[in-house]
């Protein structure tokens, strides 16, 4: 029996599988064409531009073993992208680092930094939370704190909450913001909380900012490196911000992002990837660097989201309790009360009736001090093209109104 097995044992079924179960026996009404609103999965096109660079390179690229650390102009390209959308330094040669996504980054991120020989090691994540975070957590020998998101400020996680003796045997916090699936933006003060707690208990920040480039209002949200050095931290000493090209540029199967703050964990980080055989191919990283010098593509992607949010918010509003939220890609919708906070109940009625796939929120939280906050909530990713996103929302608001009971 292998060392990971009862570890592996452990792992929650990932949402997805739950849906799968919950769906079984359910039997969608064959008059609507099925929409899925479930897999938070990025559906616009991806950019000519991308494309070319990704074929252009195939015979140099896919020629060469890559080396883990990338390209000194992939790393590059990754640092001045940095410059340009937060105003932070970093060095490319000891700051920086490709990563495959950043589901690997994150779950490779807490084999390297946990050490599971010390007592109770602990890493704390928001609740809900994307199950990654969990699933590394476990893997890594620690066991997780899950930090509630609270309603009344825009479902942010109370990181205020969270007792001193927990904080104590804490080694890692992943950060979401803007959240997963909230899509809640944790401003300045929370960020100078965090990092004095980091200061006095040296537990690590992770900071998982793939959002970071879908938002709807005013000021792009503000980024862990931003907030560390907005606060004279510029050495961004035990902070780790990881983002990817999936989310911002359309490219969720080139599988690229990158990693960067503290150098010292960097250079652990590395050693662990090189082991691990974590290497970009040379053809991903000439796409990759073409993207990160782009921003026409990214502001039009945003548009895309915002036309589409500003024709489907306004429908479900009068509803559900839902609202625009401050970035990301979903809504995080509060189901009716006939349904009594059954979010189960409600997806499973939703796909008989209209052929409309919806997440149950409490599958993307866990129970925690007696409740799951994700409990009575469903998470809608609207990524397909806005006349599809308009009509499931169109079905649901019928779905719903055909369960409300005459005054």
């Amino acid at each position: 029996m292998g060392a990971h097995e009862p570890l592996l044992s452990r792992l929650q079924p990932y949402p997805f599988e739950r849906l799968r179960q919950l769906f079984a026996g359910v039997t969608p009404n064959p008059a609507y064409r099925p929409i899925s609103l479930g897999i938070g999965e990025p559906r616009h096109a991806t950019p000519q531009f991308i494309q070319d660079a990704l074929a252009g390179d195939l015979a140099t690229g896919l020629a060469g073993y890559p080396p883990t650390a990338g390209s000194p102009a992939l790393r590059e390209a990754c640092a001045g992208w940095l410059q340009r959308r937060y105003g932070v330094q970093v060095d490319p040669a000891t700051q920086v680092l490709p990563v495959l996504g950043s589901r690997e980054a994150l779950f490779a991120l807490a084999q390297t930094v946990v050490d599971p020989t010390q007592p109770g090691a602990t890493v704390v994540c928001p609740n809900p939370f994307y199950q990654i975070y969990e699933g590394a957590t476990l893997l890594a020998g620690a066991q997780p704190h899950y930090v509630a998101s609270d309603p009344a400020r825009n479902f942010a996680p109370r990181w205020d909450l969270v007792p001193d003796a927990v904080w104590a045997r804490t080694q890692l916090v992943y950060v979401c913001s803007p959240g997963n699936p909230t899509g809640a933006v944790m401003p300045l003060q929370e960020w100078k909380l965090l990092f004095e707690l980091s200061d006095r208990h040296s537990f690590v920040i992770a900071s998982d900012e793939c959002y970071s480039e879908i938002y709807f209002q005013g000021e792009p949200p503000l980024g862990g490196l931003e907030a560390a050095a907005q606060l004279g931290r510029s050495d961004f000493k035990r902070l780790v911000m990881l983002t990817s090209l999936s989310k911002r540029s359309n490219v969720p199967g080139m599988r690229s992002g990158f990693v960067a703050g503290d150098a010292d964990i960097l250079k652990a980080f590395l050693l662990y990837r090189t082991y691990h055989g974590s290497a970009m191919s040379g053809a991903v990283q000439t796409a990759s660097i073409a993207a990160w010098g782009d921003e026409a593509h990214v502001q039009d992607n945003r548009r895309q989201y915002r036309e589409k949010f500003a024709a489907v918010t306004p429908l479900l509003e009068p509803v559900m309790d839902v609202k625009l939220p401050d970035a990301a890609f979903y809504l995080w919708a509060g189901v009716p009360d006939a349904w009594k906070s059954s979010d189960t109940d409600f997806a499973r009625a939703l796909l008989a009736q209209y052929n409309v796939t919806v997440l149950p929120g409490s599958y993307l939280a866990r129970d925690a001090g007696g409740a799951n906050p994700g409990q009575g909530r469903v998470r809608m990713a609207l990524v397909a093209e806005t006349a599809e996103c308009v009509e499931a929302a169109q079905r649901i608001v019928q779905f719903i109104q055909s369960h409300t009971p005459d005054p």
